[in-house]
């Protein structure tokens, strides 16, 4: 038969057992490396790159800055996916890297940032103004579907570099 005594000694076990899972869950190794920057893109203006360090660069750079909660499992867990599927799939430190091209893409259509980031970082929310301007400046940066060609590597339009090897190839 269920006492209060009882239901109390077992919501103290069950409780106690928690804590200590969340304790022995901390021991668990995640790594929150910043490798070094080995080269970034030739930003359009230092507005875009502003706009970039401000809602992109935690995830999707060398550069993040792991917040207190970031050390907190099973948040960090979660933190330290994000970071390094971002630096997978883009990462500007890292340039040429990734899908350059998409980023205008994503953060016109609101998929970027995410929202759970900008609910925490507020800094990362972008006005209608500010994300028209950053989609403009990424789509110079890393160009367009609509033409515009980013710069390669060399600081030459691709249409250049593909003009100089057609040369090459007479």
């Amino acid at each position: 038969m269920f006492t209060k005594k009882r239901v109390f000694k077992g919501l103290t076990w069950v409780l106690g057992i928690g804590i200590v899972a969340l304790v022995v869950i901390q021991l668990i190794p995640i790594d929150r490396s910043n490798p070094p920057v080995v080269r970034e893109p030739n930003w359009d203006s230092p507005a875009t790159r502003a706009y970039a360090e401000r809602a992109c660069f935690d995830c999707h750079s060398n550069e993040t800055k792991w917040p207190w909660y970031s050390y907190v499992a099973p948040i960090s867990w979660s933190v330290a996916d994000h970071v390094h599927e971002g630096r997978a799939k883009f990462n500007m430190s890292e340039w040429p890297s990734g899908e350059g091209d998409e980023a205008a893409k994503t953060v016109q259509k609101g998929e970027m940032p995410l929202w759970e980031y900008t609910l925490i970082h507020s800094e990362a929310r972008l006005s209608e103004t500010e994300r028209q301007a950053f989609v403009a400046g990424l789509q110079k940066t890393f160009g367009s579907e609509e033409g515009e060609e980013a710069e390669n590597r060399s600081g030459r339009t691709s249409a250049e570099a593909d003009d100089e090897a057609g040369e090459s190839d007479n």
